[in-house]
């Protein structure tokens, strides 16, 4: 198993954006359609799970994913899907620990992430801040992870 972090110069790129577009969950070709118009910012990256030379999984981080641009927290990580034959096999979690040891290297304290699900994230070290305005017009939960 192989974890890339990614920007459109990785030989790979594609090959997730392909993945991303024919996976099973419907943002995934949200996130096909912002890698092939190189929506990505400087510090900004995919994450992603590779098994025998395919795509098995990704996540990203960016400025500010669903989170309403009127809050102050940044980075966040979001995008997390795990291809379903590659389930309980910890790779969400491999990618988290990744994105944690990016943010060290580019010197991030902090961590966000947005999410309906109770008690998954909070076993990787987040805690929950509340719910907190989407740019979809929802609310959902957000976490915070010190680094």
């Amino acid at each position: 198993m192989e974890i890339y972090t990614m920007t459109d110069t990785h030989q790979k790129w594609g090959n997730v954006a392909d993945y991303a577009e024919k996976c099973s969950w419907s943002a995934g070709k949200y996130l096909a359609e912002l890698m092939r118009s190189n929506s990505f910012k400087d510090t900004e990256r995919i994450f992603a799970a590779f098994e025998g030379g395919e795509p098995v999984g990704f996540c990203t981080l960016t400025e500010k994913d669903e989170l309403d641009p009127k809050y102050p927290y940044s980075p966040l990580i979001g995008f997390i899907f795990v291809d379903e034959a590659y389930r309980g096999r910890r790779l969400s979690e491999k990618m988290i620990r990744k994105i944690f040891g990016y943010l060290r290297i580019i010197g991030s304290s902090k961590v966000y992430i947005m999410s309906g699900e109770k008690g998954l994230y909070e076993k990787y070290g987040f805690v929950r801040m509340g719910e907190y305005d989407t740019i979809y017009g929802g609310r959902e939960q957000l976490f915070v992870k010190v680094i």
